[in-house]
C-alpha cells in the first residue's frame, strides 16, 4: 500500500506511541445545564459557556468538551471518562454540598484506586479517582 506521494507507509515499529489524550468530547441537550453540573464538579472553563453551542473545559493538561447537540440526536451509554483528582473524597463532597448526588460513596478498589462515579445531566457516566500507595 502507498500513500498519496507514492512512498510506502512507515513500518508499525517507526509509528510514534500514542503519548496521551488531549480532549474528550461529549453531546448535551442542554449546555446551560451541563455547564452548570461541571462547574459544580469544579471544572474551569477554558472556552463558550452556559449560551455556547461548543464549551470547553481545564481537565489538568487537557480538556473535556461539550457540544450542543438536537433533542432528535439520541445515545446510549457508551463507556466512562475517569478523571485522575489529588483528593478523591474532597470532589465526592463537593459533589453533594452542589446537590449533585453520586452513584456510591468513594471505596478502594481491588485494582489499586480510591474512585466513586456520578453520571452528567445527558447520561455520560464520569470517575474521579487516585491511585492509592503501595503498600
Amino acid at each position: 500500500m502507498h500513500n498519496e506521494q507514492g512512498s510506502k507507509p512507515p513500518s508499525p515499529e517507526a509509528v510514534p506511541a500514542i503519548a496521551s489524550i488531549s480532549a474528550v468530547t461529549l453531546a448535551t441537550h442542554d449546555m446551560s445545564r451541563a455547564v452548570g453540573f461541571y462547574r459544580a464538579l469544579g471544572f474551569a472553563i477554558r472556552y463558550g459557556g452556559e449560551g455556547a453551542e461548543f464549551t470547553s473545559f481545564h481537565a489538568g493538561p487537557g480538556y473535556l468538551n461539550l457540544i450542543a447537540q438536537p433533542a432528535t440526536r439520541q445515545w446510549s451509554w457508551w463507556g466512562r471518562v475517569i478523571f485522575q483528582v489529588s483528593d478523591v473524597d474532597a470532589v465526592y463532597a463537593r459533589a453533594f454540598a452542589q446537590g449533585l448526588r453520586p452513584e456510591a460513596a468513594p471505596r478502594d478498589a481491588e485494582w489499586g484506586e480510591r474512585y466513586f462515579h456520578i453520571s452528567d445531566p445527558d447520561g455520560h457516566e464520569l470517575s474521579f479517582a487516585r491511585l492509592l500507595a503501595a503498600v
